[in-house]
């Protein structure tokens, strides 16, 4: 009877980690705006893969008495990175000085024309430095 709770457990794990995915691949699709579709998939997507990541280490270490160090470490590894390449695109997303609601140019044709209109005058100011 046992097994059977802890199947039921993996199963509804799984599934919640499955719709959270499903949200997150939504909300980066239908969002409006840069930030919100760097919000939806960083959150939701995130919970979801580790959400099925943990189910299957509970499950090899319930069922074969060995804990998976691999699915931990990559769980790990999951929340970690996620949300600081996600603050990384949003401090860029915000040093560019976009409008709200503004689709971004690709990269290398605005940074073409900057560097062409730009007069060089030494280094240019870091915008994510705050002032002393």
């Amino acid at each position: 009877m046992t097994a059977l709770l802890i199947e039921i457990v993996l199963s509804v794990i799984v599934v919640g980690g499955g719709l959270f995915g499903l949200i997150g691949s939504w909300g980066m699709l239908r969002l409006p705006e840069t930030m919100q579709r760097l919000h939806a998939p960083t959150k939701a997507t995130t919970l979801g893969v580790g959400a099925a990541i943990i189910a299957s280490d509970i499950q090899s270490w319930t069922f074969t008495t060995r804990f998976a160090w691999e699915d931990f470490l990559i769980a790990l590894f999951l929340f970690v990175t996620a949300p600081l390449s996600a603050l990384m695109l949003a401090k860029v997303h915000l040093a560019r000085n976009l409008p709200a609601g503004s689709v971004p140019p690709p990269l290398s044709g605005v940074w073409a024309t900057e560097a062409a209109d730009r007069p060089q005058q030494g280094a240019p100011e870091d915008p994510l430095q705050r002032p002393d």
